[in-house]
């Protein structure tokens, strides 16, 4: 059976189906956790891959390189939401609002993440819930190593003074 992975042959159909998990909740927290626009964003990073648009060469890791896929398309597919968005402000017309899925809060945890700046939340969901190295996050975000590591430290020490915060 052909997977149609041929212009990609680095890449396996069962390394896939391994990752799948991880690559959706990656899209789920990029589009605000709307399960079928993660969905969408998922198929869409398989038929990159599948098309040999997104050609894998092993320079990085697997997960990272479909990761940075998932957030290349969300990037693109919000700024076309947000061009609409405006256009229809100015028309004076209604959008449609999403439905929302948020991850259970463990202890406020989310809710503290939530109150990061938005490239420290993505660090620390890449690093502590995706299980990616720092180095592979920043490789995702578009940032250097050393931005990397600034946003994580920085991301750590705030999450630790909120979390502190609300035990008291």
């Amino acid at each position: 059976m052909r997977d149609g992975l041929e212009r990609n042959p680095n890449v396996s159909r069962s390394a896939l189906e391994t990752l799948h998990g991880d690559v959706f909740g990656w899209a789920l927290s990029r589009c605000d956790y709307n399960r079928a626009v993660a969905e969408d964003l998922v198929q869409q990073a398989y038929v990159e891959l599948i098309s040999g648009r997104a050609r894998f060469d092993g320079r990085s890791s697997l997960k990272s390189f479909v990761f940075g896929i998932v957030q290349n398309l969300s990037l693109r597919r919000f700024r076309r939401l947000a061009t609409r968005l405006r256009f229809a402000s100015r028309q004076d017309v209604a959008e449609p609002a999403g439905e929302m899925e948020l991850p259970d809060d463990h202890g406020g945890v989310w809710a503290a993440v939530r109150q990061l700046p938005a490239r420290q939340r993505d660090m620390v969901e890449l690093v502590f819930c995706r299980e990616l190295t720092i180095a592979e996050a920043s490789t995702i975000m578009g940032v250097s190593l050393g931005t990397g590591r600034v946003h994580y430290e920085r991301a750590k020490s705030r999450l630790r003074e909120l979390l502190e915060t609300n035990d008291d």
